[in-house]
């Protein structure tokens, strides 16, 4: 018996989308397992989802260095904020996809 599910294939899109470097349109307290959300950028943060792996790229690792740096682990937003312009993050992002 199979089920059509058009809801789930819809989701999977909107997260290749953000996972490519686009803002989420998830509701802000979803995140896929397998995934962190950050907040980037100098004057207005963006919230982005990426996944665990980029924890293990040097460049997102000093990424994470800046962020630890700038806030140490009090951050304005009450999630990761990565102090950088979000046209180096997105850069960034699509190199490692």
């Amino acid at each position: 018996m199979a089920f059509g599910l058009p809801g789930i294939v819809h989701s999977k899109k909107a997260l290749r989308r953000s996972v490519s470097g686009t803002k989420v349109s998830l509701k802000p307290t979803t995140i896929p397992k397998g995934y962190f959300a950050v907040y980037v950028g100098v004057d207005q943060n963006k919230r982005y989802v990426v996944p665990l792996s980029y924890q293990n790229e040097p460049a997102f690792q000093e990424l994470l260095s800046m962020a630890e740096e700038e806030f140490g682990y009090n951050h304005p937003m009450g999630g990761l904020t990565i102090p950088c312009r979000e046209d180096v993050f997105i850069d960034l992002t699509s190199q490692l996809n």
